[in-house]
């Protein structure tokens, strides 16, 4: 039985992986490419499983494919109107560029885009699934934190202060630990809405995937690195599930 505190620890966790992430960016103050696109990748395949064998399994299992197909669009409609509508500047292909007066815009836009991985994980843990909603807080951790290295590294070559930079990328998971309380409280006062939830938070997960995460790995001609990266992080994350 998940309580409120198994929740609440979870979805901090999650929330907070930005800021575990940020800290090798501290010490070391840069990082390759390859580095950078095999971690991506990574998450990338850990976050494949967890929305295409447990998040979609289950939404099918507590409604129907109609519910499903509709949860999982507006997934990927939600995401697709915060990419075309916050600017989003991709951070692992912008090192050289200078853009001082963009930074507070730069790392808002980044919040907003936690606010559907927040939901994932607060549905996830309402939905009454066992097991579910550590599993989905873990996947979306793992994505958190070469996020938090990336925007760590991006503040720090624009002058930003070390600890400034760090309390940045923490200050970004803040976002998505409030949406993940606004998902977790939802399921239990709206019907229906932990099969849609589940169903949307896969839907903005293969948005991340195949949008974001995956052409960003192949960006520096590490896509055969990236490529076994990514069935390592899915097998990973297959282990976990059948652990549970």
């Amino acid at each position: 039985m998940v309580t409120i505190t198994d929740f609440l620890i979870g979805s901090a966790i999650a929330a907070g992986a930005t800021g575990i992430g940020a800290l090798p960016a501290l010490i070391f103050k840069r990082g390759t490419h390859r580095f950078r696109d095999v971690l991506l990748a990574l998450c990338a395949g850990v976050m494949m499983a967890a929305a295409v064998f447990e998040l979609i399994p289950n939404a099918l299992v507590l409604s129907d494919f109609i519910m499903v197909t509709l949860g999982l669009l507006a997934g990927v409609v939600t995401l697709t109107l915060l990419e075309t509508t916050v600017p989003h500047h991709h951070l692992e292909h912008g090192y050289g560029v200078k853009v001082n007066k963009k930074t507070i815009l730069v790392v808002s836009a980044i919040a907003l885009h936690n606010m559907p991985e927040g939901l994932s994980v607060g549905v996830s843990y309402g939905s009454g699934v066992e097991g579910l909603g550590p599993l989905i807080a873990l996947a979306i951790g793992l994505q958190n934190m070469p996020e938090g290295f990336l925007i760590a590294l991006f503040l720090i070559q624009q002058r930003v202060r070390l600890a400034v930079a760090f309390l940045i990328a923490l200050l970004t998971g803040v976002l998505e630990f409030l949406s993940s309380l606004i998902g977790y409280f939802l399921t239990n006062f709206v019907e229906g809405v932990v099969p849609f939830g589940l169903a949307f938070a896969a839907g903005s997960m293969l948005y991340i995937i195949y949008k974001e995460l995956i052409p960003e790995s192949h960006g520096d001609g590490n896509a055969l690195a990236a490529t076994y990266s990514f069935i390592l992080g899915l097998l990973a994350m297959l282990f976990l599930i059948s652990m549970f």
